[in-house]
């Protein structure tokens, strides 16, 4: 029997890319109402058109009050990291063996790796993310772990092994060979399964080996409509280490072009130290730079170039990259990227940055024909945001004489208490208590 449900509250979405279409690429509908069949949008409008037939068609979820927006999207983070989240006083690499190492040496055992992988979905949930990629650790059952986490509330996901051969404590580590048979393994079990997606995940340049990154390159491109994980030029130090390790290299990001980890979904995390050749290159490639304020902010890496970048047509997605970064929330996460691009001289709008964690992020990373707006047809990923969260939070918005005021008082002034509902295709995967 088919299942049709009404939402009714405030419908507000991104329908097109305001960086180039500013205020036209926004719907708002105050009384409006959300119909969903079979888990797709089936329409969308004003609640006072609705007649008295289809309301009986239809049972009725009541959300008025509250903001309907798509789920917001995250572009990059790691799950076993969630553990060390607001550990003190390290940049990167020495944060990477003094807290990261060790905490994913435990996902060793695939109990713990089970209990960590349902507490971050619930995270994610509770948080307002419908859809996320992120890193695993070394260990074929972290990967298990979190795709069976995700596959039993039906998130959008993709994540993948971590890919270690060299420069990383010897519990992390694995062969080129033994990376890249244990990565088609799982491709093969879980890649297009639900709504799961693989990601080829070799950790950063130094810890892989040419011969490693030669065979990411051959997962990536030989396994239809996988993904591509990394990082690249996040922190000074590691760019010079870089540099040593790869000394007929052009620059950290022509290393992975070299071995062929350039193109449609492959997501590289910070790109805060490219130059004008390397941000050109991002975009004819049609990669992805992931957005990581609070990281990049608390490791003390530096100030991504979010205009910059946009100028020079990088695809650009935001993300909280938990645990560097200090926060679950995409509003939290947009709040320290507007304030990044003021430190760098720009101007980025409200409107900008909610696009950057739904409709633009779905683009980014190749899944808006499914998610990110409420166009007909796409799955009915969405969340209900509460206006009323906090006092602070419920006077800014009852001062708001535009949208976009209510946007920005989201960013800068909202949080996970923001969340009063989560669905999944238009179930409920988590409410608030």
């Amino acid at each position: 029997m088919s299942e049709k449900t009404l939402f009714l509250g405030s419908i507000l979405h991104c329908t097109n890319d305001p960086w180039t279409m500013g205020a036209g690429a926004i719907q708002v509908i105050d009384n409006g109402y959300l119909a969903v069949q079979d888990g797709l949008i089936a329409a969308v409008g004003d609640a006072s058109d609705l007649s008295a037939d289809r309301l009986d068609e239809y049972t009725s979820v009541d959300y008025r009050g509250h903001y309907i927006v798509p789920g917001f999207i995250d572009g990059h983070l790691h799950y076993p990291q969630t553990g060390v989240m607001a550990s003190y006083g390290t940049q990167l690499l020495e944060w990477l063996n003094k807290y990261t190492f060790p905490a994913e040496a435990k996902f060793s055992d695939e109990h713990y790796a089970a209990s960590a992988a349902e507490f971050f979905v619930k995270e994610l949930l509770r948080n307002g993310t419908t859809s996320a990629l992120a890193f695993a650790t070394v260990h074929e059952q972290s990967v298990n772990a979190i795709f069976k986490a995700a596959s039993e509330v039906n998130l959008r996901f993709a994540s993948g092994k971590v890919m270690m051969d060299r420069n990383c404590p010897e519990n992390l580590r694995d062969t080129a060979a033994s990376g890249y048979e244990a990565s088609q393994r799982l491709i093969d079990q879980w890649h297009g399964t639900k709504r799961l997606s693989y990601a080829v995940t070799p950790r950063f340049a130094p810890t892989s080996s040419d011969e490693q990154l030669k065979l990411s390159g051959q997962l990536f491109n030989d396994n239809e409509g996988v993904y591509l994980q990394s990082h690249v030029a996040e922190n000074q130090t590691e760019i010079a280490w870089v540099a040593e390790l790869f000394p007929w290299s052009r620059s950290y990001l022509d290393v992975y072009d070299h071995f062929g980890l350039l193109g449609e979904r492959a997501v590289y995390g910070h790109c805060i130290y490219l130059n004008e050749t390397d941000l050109d290159r991002l975009a004819s490639s049609n990669s992805v730079a992931a957005f990581c304020p609070t990281s990049n902010l608390f490791l003390g890496s530096g100030l991504f170039d979010l205009v910059g970048a946009r100028a020079r047509g990088v695809n650009t997605v935001m993300a909280t990259d938990v645990g560097g970064g200090t926060s679950f929330s995409m509003l939290r996460t947009a709040d320290e990227a507007y304030k990044v691009t003021q430190m760098a001289g720009n101007t980025v709008t409200p409107l900008q940055l909610f696009y950057e964690m739904t409709l633009g992020a779905a683009k980014a990373l190749s899944i808006d024909h499914q998610v990110g707006s409420f166009a007909i047809g796409k799955e009915a990923d969405f969340v209900v945001l509460d206006p009323k969260a906090t006092p602070v939070l419920e006077q800014r918005i009852d001062l708001a004489t535009t949208i976009d005021e209510v946007l920005f008082a989201f960013i800068v002034l909202g949080d996970d208490r923001c969340t009063l509902a989560t669905h999944l295709m238009g179930n409920a995967a988590y409410l608030r208590a």
